[in-house]
């Protein structure tokens, strides 16, 4: 196994998990070498009606549509690094052509490797309100913690008028600092940057809790399991050496 095939919503996250997979690939392969990469992206205007609507089992439909262009490309796992996307999981993973590794598993992963033990949640209107995370983390014995609504709507409108967009504001870094320092007096040990572009506005290093990065502990994910050293593949699978069950879908 040695191809990974992104699934792209957002550019601007699919950008920097491709990014991230360039340079995490080195640590593990060497200088100048990464797995072989696939990226398929399907123009978010054509997403925004079902995400809407939430339309989930439309959404589930681009996922499959791109899963099968980067399988058709030698993929041997998947990746989406868009949090809101993983609300159709499962509608999708029992028909796909190859495994994927999901976003939430990895993040809760590294929540409950840290020993953290509740999880502000910073992401889309979709995310923060959807039940992937709190599914996910419970499983682990850990809470997830979505803003106010006040809060919601800064950090939903900072992501779709910025974000996105490629606009990193210092002003709205300041503001979702404020946001993640609420929820830190609510008992909050980390915080989730559920959307895939947050981690290019929230900086680690003045951010008032520990932060979990979506986007680049996915890609890392993504390598270390290329590489031997992790194995957290949903779906349809090829067995990993020395590694003889398959996981369950979540959902």
């Amino acid at each position: 196994m040695n191809h990974i095939g992104i699934v792209a919503c957002s550019v601007e996250g699919a950008a920097l998990c491709y990014r991230t997979i360039a340079q995490a690939g080195e640590e593990h392969l060497g200088r100048y070498n990464h797995p072989k990469v696939t990226l398929h992206s399907i123009p978010m205007a054509e997403w925004m009606p079902a995400l809407n609507s939430n339309d989930f089992k439309a959404i589930a439909e681009f996922m499959l549509e791109s899963a099968k262009v980067v399988a058709n490309a030698g993929a041997d796992l998947a990746i989406c690094p868009d949090n809101t996307c993983h609300l159709s999981w499962p509608y999708f993973i029992q028909r796909s052509p190859i495994p994927w590794l999901h976003i939430g598993e990895v993040v809760a992963a590294e929540a409950e490797r840290n020993g953290w033990r509740k999880a502000a949640l910073l992401g889309t209107r979709f995310t923060m309100n959807g039940s992937m995370y709190p599914d996910v983390f419970s499983r682990c014995k850990m809470e997830v913690l979505a803003p106010s609504a006040a809060d919601q709507e800064i950090v939903d409108r900072v992501i779709w008028n910025e974000l996105v967009r490629g606009q990193f504001l210092e002003s709205s870094r300041l503001a979702y600092n404020e946001v993640i320092g609420r929820l830190k007096t609510q008992g909050c040990d980390c915080v989730i940057l559920g959307c895939t572009e947050i981690p290019l506005l929230v900086h680690a290093d003045d951010c008032p809790l520990p932060t979990l990065d979506s986007t680049r502990l996915l890609a890392h994910s993504a390598v270390r399991t290329l590489c031997g050293s992790a194995s957290n593949l949903v779906g349809n699978r090829r067995p990993l050496k020395g590694d003889a069950h398959t996981r369950q879908p979540i959902g």
